[in-house]
């Protein structure tokens, strides 16, 4: 799958970590994930957030070609995440002001939670719809799921405004490698519990037929 920021980025990866289906390699897998990130951190240090950002952009789009030919298609949220990517990122290069590509985990983040709560209010799960193929939960548990993944990247957004209005671009860019991906690491595990108290055991018939 193409590059996405860290929240997306953990609840797929455990999405797919745990499926028994065929995957594309996950060592492949992170290095398309995390590979542009990687890429805007160290152009970043070794020019300025600039060239960053315009590395950033081609990383992208590498990303999103190399996951199409490996998986053959790209899910509609990373498809968002490199949108809002390419298009804040044109206007930083273009406009020369670094504040557009500071606002982008403000806007995808924003724009995932309100997909989350919007879609609930409908009676759409979208996190089910992302995880549903590897997870087997109650209606409730998806709920509860939602419910929190919502909360976390509305924090997520207001987390991103802080930071970059209050410390250097340098240190924006720590904060987003260094710290977000982590951050969302800890709280992705921490949904674990839910996952146990809610999954739907499988039907004895069904788990034979898979051992045989």
């Amino acid at each position: 799958m193409p590059a996405k920021d860290g929240a997306l980025f953990w609840l797929e990866w455990i999405s797919m970590a745990v499926k028994a289906e065929k995957q594309t390699n996950p060592l492949i897998r992170l290095v398309i994930e995390v590979g542009p990130l990687a890429v805007f951190f160290i152009a970043n240090a070794r020019a300025d957030i600039f060239f960053a950002t315009g590395a950033f952009m081609v990383a992208i789009i590498i990303s999103l070609s190399v996951s199409l030919v490996l998986e053959r298609r790209l899910p509609v949220m990373p498809l968002v995440t490199a949108g809002v990517v390419l298009v804040f990122g044109g206007l930083t290069l273009i406009l020369q002001d670094e504040v557009f590509i500071k606002l982008k985990p403000t806007i995808v983040n924003t724009l995932f939670a309100m997909s989350i709560f919007v879609g609930l209010g409908l009676g759409r799960n979208f996190v089910q719809v992302v995880m549903g193929a590897a997870v087997k939960i109650t209606d409730e548990g998806w709920k509860i799921l939602a419910v929190r993944w919502g909360v976390f990247f509305i924090v997520l957004a207001v987390l991103n405004e802080i930071v970059w209005r209050s410390v250097s671009t340098d240190a924006w860019v720590n904060f987003k490698v260094f710290g977000v991906l982590p951050l969302t690491l800890i709280f992705s595990f921490a949904q674990v519990p839910v996952l146990m108290r809610y999954a739907i055991e499988e039907p004895e018939e069904a788990k034979t037929t898979l051992q045989e």
